[in-house]
């Protein structure tokens, strides 16, 4: 990156209601609330936002912290580079926002993209649609109103699991489902369901069990793909993984941005593993990064803009399921439309 000096102009919060109240297996909610940070080389500036998530310990106040920490040791120059400053964070929401607006600010130092930087391909994808938990029949409500989505994402706890699931497929009988139970389900609930669930058209299980109580998975071959999210942030987790699940889910708010994202998701192909985008709930300029990546990957879910009210101009469009590619007045081009309004 160029020798200018890179500076933090601006860090602020931003908080978007929800349609409805989004509910999973470890709680509900009714907004999104996001970091946004603005770096400046004096010429360009870049933007980028994170989302704090409280199962990893983070708030919105403990990620500003970070930022501003970071903030400090640049000005004092503790370090001769602001890259290297964030490179060496620990991953999560804090260094995901200053990268991912490292990654804008240097495709507008060459005048470029960030997708022609990564060489990437942007092309349209099926994206995974979310259903929040609720009664079997509001969900099966819910999947009608999404008029025959190709693949969908059902949040479900451990109750009524296989009664939850035939209503949603009985409505929606041509569309594929990914079953998310966020750390929910005991391997009990796992290996009585499995089959009826593939009777069912679901693909792909993501974290059925909690973080580290997974060792029954070494020895149990599963009729269904099984998914790592809340057991996988970055490459360092892939050993344990392996045997135990077929499929990780990449998160830029685990990985601590683009850079550990990419990587990661290359080294977990190369192991054997499938890849997943997924996302927090947030506005589309937090799922602009991970999006270059959807060329690689065998599922998307990126779908945290369909969930909020009122999503950012520029923002991904999706229809029937598909999601366009990045609009880069967004994120990762030249001219960010929007960022350049803040900053009038």
């Amino acid at each position: 990156m160029t020798q200018l000096s890179i500076n933090i102009i601006k860090t602020y919060t931003q908080s978007f209601q929800l349609k409805s109240v989004f509910k999973i297996a470890r709680g509900a909610k009714t907004q999104a609330n996001v970091v946004i940070v603005i770096l400046s080389d004096g010429k360009n500036n870049g933007w980028a936002e994170a989302v704090p998530y409280a199962r990893y310990n983070e708030s919105v106040s403990s990620v500003i912290a970070q930022i501003e920490n970071i903030n400090q040791l640049n000005h004092y120059k503790v370090t001769n580079s602001f890259e290297s400053l964030v490179a060496n964070m620990p991953a999560g929401a804090a260094r995901n926002v200053l990268d991912c607006a490292l990654w804008d600010l240097k495709a507008k130092q060459q005048n470029s993209t960030v997708s022609q930087l990564l060489n990437k391909k942007t092309t349209p994808c099926i994206c995974a649609q979310t259903l929040s938990i609720d009664t079997p029949q509001a969900m099966a409500d819910a999947v009608v109103a999404l008029n025959n989505p190709p693949l969908v994402k059902v949040k479900l706890d451990n109750h009524n699991i296989i009664n939850k699931m035939t209503a949603i497929a009985k409505a929606a009988p041509t569309s594929q489902f990914i079953i998310d139970a966020n750390e929910g389900w005991s391997f009990d609930d796992l290996t009585k369901n499995v089959e009826q669930l593939k009777q069912l058209n679901v693909v792909l299980i993501e974290q059925p069990l909690p973080v580290g109580a997974d060792t029954d998975l070494l020895n149990f071959e599963s009729p269904i793909a099984l998914c790592a999210d809340e057991s996988c942030h970055t490459r360092k987790d892939l050993p344990y993984l392996k045997n135990r699940y077929h499929v990780i889910n990449i998160k830029l708010d685990k990985t601590g941005g683009l850079t550990e994202a990419n990587l990661l998701a290359a080294q977990a192909k190369k192991q054997g593993f499938e890849i997943m985008l997924g996302c927090m709930v947030a506005s589309s300029l937090a799922m602009a990064p991970l999006s270059l990546l959807s060329s690689e990957a065998t599922y998307v879910d990126l779908d945290g803009p369909l969930l909020i009210n009122t999503d950012r101009s520029h923002g991904f469009k999706f229809n029937q399921g598909v999601m366009q590619p990045l609009n880069t007045h967004l994120w990762g081009g030249k001219n960010n439309q929007d960022l350049t309004k803040l900053l009038a």
